[in-house]
């Protein structure tokens, strides 16, 4: 099976952002073309599901615990994430999720834009996500 490379997600990507928006509670209530090219899955598949349908098995748990903490915070919060696609493969994106906010400014939901990672960052993050995941066990 052919795996994504990162010269293979810059001609995916061709320059464009991904988008998604999330409820409280991260379900997806919005999804951009990209984000359904790049994921593997249709705009129907993925509105309605929680936004963790494509979270890849070597992520940390405590990666994601500091992601909602500083979004529950009412911060925009900025990392990279290794995804899954509906296919099995993977990819890298370099994200910033930031609260939406209503006139009250109560948070109302999440917005995420993401952007291809380059190479040294995807080197030096999954070593360390690494050495997270080592911790968790």
């Amino acid at each position: 099976m052919h795996k994504v490379t990162p010269i293979d997600q810059e001609y995916i990507y061709e320059g464009k952002v991904i988008i998604s928006q999330t409820d409280l509670k991260g379900v997806i209530t919005f999804a951009n073309r990209q984000f359904c090219a790049i994921a593997g899955y249709t705009v129907e598949e993925l509105v309605g599901s929680p936004h963790n349908i494509i979270r890849h098995p070597d992520m940390p748990k405590a990666a994601f615990e500091k992601m909602w903490a500083t979004i529950k915070g009412g911060q925009i919060w900025n990392g990279l994430v290794k995804n899954l696609r509906k296919d099995g493969l993977y990819y890298w994106v370099d994200t910033e999720i930031m609260p939406i906010k209503n006139e009250a400014d109560e948070i109302t939901g999440y917005m995420a834009a993401r952007k291809v990672a380059s190479r040294k960052d995807v080197k030096e993050t999954s070593e360390i996500y690494q050495k997270m995941l080592e911790a968790e066990l």
